[in-house]
């Protein structure tokens, strides 16, 4: 019987083990999607305790607690940090076979080289072990990122956000990069007149701009993206149910702006219009700039009004929705492609029935400009987990080039999620190791090796021109 977690979790084979060892181990990491707040990354700040940086802001955890009986107190409410800490803890040997199980003992044991089995007996000796070393100058947050051998990290920011923090970041000559990306859901989000409304006043301040009519808000909208330019930025996020691709003209866009900016609601057609509008807008200026653009694509947020009400938004009520996405996607990359206005893209789906359709979607516009242009992104969300990373890696080896995918990413607001990255490059050397030992691919170690090292970090470090250091590929093959 193995040792849990062993050097060799999810290993089952000698090749599969040399994969991992010699080539996909050592490699940096480049995390291109995540939540991280630059606000404490700038600050450098140390977290107090385990609770703070584990807990605080983990709707993972809180979905788990809430299965488990656990009081919403624990949670997201008041009680002392040790005690919603002891609570997780009392849960954790609950999630066998939930993610979640493997993510805190990888997380224990490479941070702060605890080996025990969490659980509500060893809690206390964990919980104090661990925050005094976050305690020290050696687990502040700069030095967590160092210690996980992180090159870049891609945040996620509004249009109206000051980037004062990524610049504090840069000024202080910290090592690895911190860049921004572009997310403009809330400026393309029509559903409530109000809110709408109220983000225009936020955008008219930090824009120093008075708007009035649609060209007004494109001319305030466009000064920010010129603004994250020059602050870095060269990714736009998005984060949809799903695509889309109305038919529209300049006129109807202007009057359904001037309809919403009177403060009334839209109808169904109209609101389609508008972000219709607006997603080929900011798909054009991310064109123009050479940017990457990321979709995000299929969850149902905010399902539970009480608890949203109670929390607000992130509390942990989303679930996979059952959009329809592939005529969208085709009409709305046709419309750009036919214009010569489709840059790079990432596709990321939340429902796995669409691995397939989000994998032949992505070679439809594929135009030999790049290698990988149009990426089926790796599994996301609810599907970040053994299952769903081999399904999708599956799909887009069956249906693309698994060599050219630019690979895997946090999409975290924790410092301690950078283990998961480990977690997918182990399962991409199971599939590759066991396939040769099963005859399936050539026994030819150096060249199986370079891809996976350039799907690990190498075709991420190409993809997005961020220019850092290469890192040394194995020989070509035979």
């Amino acid at each position: 019987m193995k040792k849990f977690l062993d050097e060799n979790f999810l290993l089952s084979s000698k090749t599969s083990q040399q994969l991992y060892h010699e080539f996909a181990k050592k490699m940096p990491i480049i995390d291109y999607h995540c939540h991280l707040p630059p606000d404490q990354i700038a600050n450098d700040i140390n977290f107090e305790n385990l609770t703070q940086i584990w807990l605080y802001g983990d709707h993972y955890k809180w979905r788990a607690m809430r299965a488990n009986g656990v009081d919403e107190s624990y949670c997201t409410g008041n009680k002392p940090d040790f005690e919603k800490f002891k609570k997780w803890a009392e849960t954790v040997p609950y999630t066998l076979r939930n993610p979640l199980f493997h993510w805190t003992h990888l997380e224990l044991q490479r941070y702060f080289d605890v080996y025990d089995v969490l659980n509500g007996d060893t809690a206390e000796k964990i919980y104090e072990e661990c925050s005094a070393k976050l305690q020290t100058p050696e687990y502040s947050i700069r030095n967590l990122m160092r210690k996980m051998n992180v090159k870049v990290v891609c945040t996620t920011d509004d249009p109206i956000d000051s980037l004062e923090h990524h610049q504090k970041i840069k000024e202080d000559g910290f090592e690895i990069k911190v860049l921004p990306a572009f997310r403009p859901d809330k400026a393309m989000n029509v559903d409530d007149a109000v809110a709408f409304n109220d983000y225009l006043s936020k955008l008219e301040a930090v824009s120093n701009t008075s708007i009035a009519t649609y060209n007004d808000y494109m001319d305030a909208l466009k000064s920010r993206h010129d603004f994250f330019a020059t602050m870095g930025c060269s990714v736009s996020d998005h984060g949809l149910e799903q695509i889309y691709a109305e038919d529209y003209s300049q006129q109807e866009i202007e009057s359904i702006f001037s309809k919403i900016r009177s403060g009334k609601e839209l109808t169904r057609e109209e609101n389609l219009k508008f972000k219709s509008a607006m997603l080929e807008v900011f798909a054009v200026w991310d064109s123009e700039k050479g940017w990457v653009q990321q979709y995000h694509l299929g969850a149902l947020r905010n399902n539970n009004s009480r608890l949203m009400k109670q929390v607000g938004a992130d509390a942990g009520v989303d679930s996979i929705g059952d959009f329809s996405q592939a005529a969208g996607l085709s009409k709305f990359f046709d419309r750009l492609n036919a214009k010569n206005q489709l840059t790079k893209t990432i596709l990321y789906n939340l429902n796995p029935a669409d691995n397939e359709v989000i994998a032949t979607m992505a070679g439809n516009f594929n135009d030999g400009s790049v290698a990988g242009k149009i990426q089926f992104g790796s599994a996301w969300w609810f599907l970040d987990q053994k299952d769903g990373m081999i399904k999708q890696i599956n799909a887009l080896s069956n249906m693309g080039l698994l060599s050219r995918f630019v690979g895997m990413l946090t999409d975290s607001r924790s410092f301690l999620s950078y283990p998961r990255h480990e977690y997918f490059r182990r399962i991409l050397c199971e599939l590759f190791g066991s396939e040769i030992e099963n005859g399936e691919l050539p026994n030819d170690i150096q060249w199986t090796g370079k891809i996976i090292q350039d799907i690990c970090y190498n075709n991420a470090n190409n993809y997005f021109n961020w220019k850092e250091t290469a890192q040394p590929a194995a020989v070509q093959a035979v």
